[in-house]
């Protein structure tokens, strides 16, 4: 089975519109994505990346909104802009490589999305964090306790490292093998290139 790499961030909105198109590229392709986190903070300050990359640009932020609306329409996703952004995600991140050895990773993955983008939470709160986890299910005491561990946060500085030193400046991005795709936008070209290696 191919196995592609999906860079993410659960601050980034449109890290969250790609991983509710994934299961239906996953479908369609036979493909499955390996879900790697990284600190997009981490990122963008190694690699001199700005956010928001529009600012000062009269007119990009109401057409990027727009061009927002027409994928989330066209894909049928729900989406609700965070009353909390810009989103602190470090301690989402470190449970996000702490559930990486566990079989309720894309559990944890869906339910963090969901509380950012759909219910708007403030999952910068670690109180917050818990909350929802539990109410997912979801091994809550666990996930935080790992969140403090020192091992799990020298793996999330180099799981972001790792991703800069591969070319990553910013997040969502896909790698099918060492061929890069950034941003929703780049979803057919992605695609494609899954079908094409299939082939």
């Amino acid at each position: 089975m191919q196995v592609f790499d999906f860079y993410y961030d659960f601050g980034s909105p449109n890290a969250y519109l790609v991983h509710k198109v994934l299961p239906g590229i996953e479908a369609r392709t036979g493909a499955r994505a390996r879900y790697c986190p990284m600190l997009l903070g981490g990122v963008f300050k190694a690699t001199g990346n700005i956010s928001p990359a529009f600012a000062g640009v009269k007119g990009k932020l109401d057409y990027l909104r727009r061009e927002m609306d027409r994928f989330v329409n066209r894909h049928d996703v729900p989406f609700v802009w965070s009353p909390h952004f810009p989103i602190l995600t470090i301690h989402l991140m470190r449970g996000a490589v702490f559930a990486q050895s566990q079989p309720w990773e894309r559990a944890y993955i869906d339910a963090v999305f969901k509380a950012c983008w759909v219910s708007g939470d403030n999952m910068s709160e670690p109180e917050v964090i818990a909350r929802e986890l539990a109410a997912e299910d979801l091994p809550a005491a666990a996930i935080m306790a790992a969140t403090r561990d020192d091992a799990i946060k020298a793996a999330l500085f180099e799981a972001t490292a790792a991703a800069v030193a591969r070319g990553v400046f910013g997040a969502p991005t896909m790698f099918v093998g060492e061929e890069m795709f950034f941003g929703k936008d780049s979803l057919a070209e992605f695609e494609a290139e899954l079908v094409a290696r299939e082939g």
